[in-house]
């Protein structure tokens, strides 16, 4: 059997203002298809102002929901290609 490495690389970036984070991702894959998702974080005004917690929530999010898309996007081909309806696990 032969094996083919393949690597994504994810593309993170942050906006940040005073009491809000904005956290866009994006990763291109080997098919051509881009995927991008979007995270926010907000800091209440009584929090104190840590830069990096604000990225890392918004980060997650981002990551989280282009996950999200990453497992649609597979079940769809799955379903194209089967002709069936497939059930990702939640």
């Amino acid at each position: 059997m032969t094996r083919v490495a393949v690597g994504w690389h994810i593309d993170l970036e942050f906006e940040e203002d005073s009491h809000r984070t904005r956290a866009a991702a994006l990763v291109r894959l080997s098919d051509g298809t881009e995927v991008r998702a979007h995270g926010y974080a907000s800091r209440h005004p009584s929090d104190e102002d840590q830069q990096r917690v604000g990225e890392e929530i918004a980060g997650a999010r981002a990551l989280n929901e282009m996950a999200m898309k990453l497992l649609t996007k597979a079940h769809d081909e799955i379903d194209e290609a089967s002709g069936r309806r497939s059930y990702p696990l939640a």
